[in-house]
């Protein structure tokens, strides 16, 4: 696997666990952060030390001029694009209904929906055959929580998921024959950051018993599931949503 590989929320979590994986195999990696910049100089220094190459890039994925900017920075410094994981997103939060705020949910859906239209927009720009592109490879981060709802909890949340599959089927028809595929991972309960579970040991325990297979996913076990898609082992599969879950 060769190319240039963009990974939004790639500092950390999930994306850490694809940027180093990604490397590993031949990408040069853009780890793209909001503001842990640390985690990024560390996942960064983490693929050079073994012999790989990237760069961190801080931008926000809820800003259009962001998102830009990262785009024509990777192209720069790394060449143009031939493969995306839109990776960074947010929870929004706990909120049932009828206590979700505005901002909640369109802080929500700016990062996980708008970020990633945008994103793909960038990608295909440079990808696509109509564009003068060799192709390339989309993968998104989605969630069970789409399928699920998250009612009681997260249903904002479950929302924005819902809408990147959406994406994710919708564009993967657009582009599949100017040599783009559009791929989701819907990945369940996962050990990380984003879920607070090492300053909640009890959280991680009670959400364990939810999958049938009786524990939560590691970052790596989510992360080998996009490299498979990002891979030429994949090459005819596009418009998936893989499940991630455990069973649920």
């Amino acid at each position: 696997m060769t190319g240039v590989l963009i990974v939004t929320g790639g500092s950390r979590g999930i994306g850490r666990a694809v940027s180093l994986r990604a490397a590993a195999l031949g990408y040069r990696v853009a780890v793209n952060y909001r503001g842990d910049e640390g985690a990024a100089g560390e996942t960064v220094d983490a693929i050079r030390a073994a012999g790989g190459t990237a760069e961190a890039m801080r931008g926000d994925m809820s800003m259009e001029d962001d998102i830009s900017a990262l785009f024509n920075e990777v192209d720069r410094s790394l060449g143009p694009v031939t493969a995306l994981v839109n990776n960074a997103g947010i929870t929004g939060g706990d909120a049932r209904i009828d206590t979700v705020t505005r901002d909640q949910v369109t802080q929500t859906m700016a990062v996980n929906v708008v970020g990633p239209f945008l994103c793909c927009r960038e990608a295909v720009r440079r990808m696509s055959t109509a564009h003068g592109g060799k192709g390339g490879t989309i993968v998104n981060m989605s969630s069970g929580a789409a399928r699920l709802g998250s009612p009681g909890m997260r249903i904002h949340y479950a929302a924005s998921k819902g809408a990147l599959d959406t994406l994710t089927i919708g564009l993967s028809k657009e582009v599949a024959a100017e040599g783009i595929r559009v791929n989701s991972v819907r990945a369940g309960i996962t050990d990380t950051e984003i879920h607070g579970f090492a300053d909640n040991p009890q959280k991680l325990a009670a959400l364990s018993r939810i999958p049938p297979m009786g524990r939560v996913a590691t970052v790596d076990e989510i992360a080998a599931s996009v490299i498979w898609l990002l891979s030429d082992e994949a090459s005819y599969v596009t418009g998936a949503l893989l499940d991630v879950g455990g069973g649920l």
